[in-house]
């Protein structure tokens, strides 16, 4: 299996609630096959101001071609101006694991000829 094929999609947000709603929308949309949530403290600075705050990481296994679905469903549920979205490609895995992704990340679809299709 080709490795390039994957990756993990990384968010952070202050609000527990919304991080797993976005989550649970990743997982039901079949873009994720697992989503963790993280606590963690970010220090940054936004606006010329230095802030600190508790945040939620949130780390989707995912297909790297489902990258933008994933990045407009974040920008759809995420309450930032400027959310963090970014992709990290997986290098090495658990071959039993990665056919796991594929299968929780497959998509059916109908052909013209009613097949179905799986993406």
């Amino acid at each position: 299996m080709d490795l390039s094929t994957f990756c993990i999609v990384q968010t952070a947000i202050d609000d527990e609630v919304r991080a797993n709603e976005i989550a649970a929308a990743l997982v039901a949309r079949k873009l994720a096959a697992c989503v963790q949530i993280l606590e963690a403290t970010s220090h940054y600075v936004w606006k010329g101001q230095a802030a600190k705050q508790k945040e939620f990481l949130l780390f989707a296994k995912a297909r790297q071609t489902d990258f933008e679905a994933i990045a407009a469903a974040i920008r759809e549920l995420h309450s930032y101006e400027l959310p963090e979205i970014i992709a990290t490609r997986i290098i090495a895995g658990e071959q039993s694991y990665l056919n796991w992704v594929v299968e929780q990340t497959s998509k059916q679809h109908s052909s013209p000829s009613g097949r179905q299709i799986v993406s």
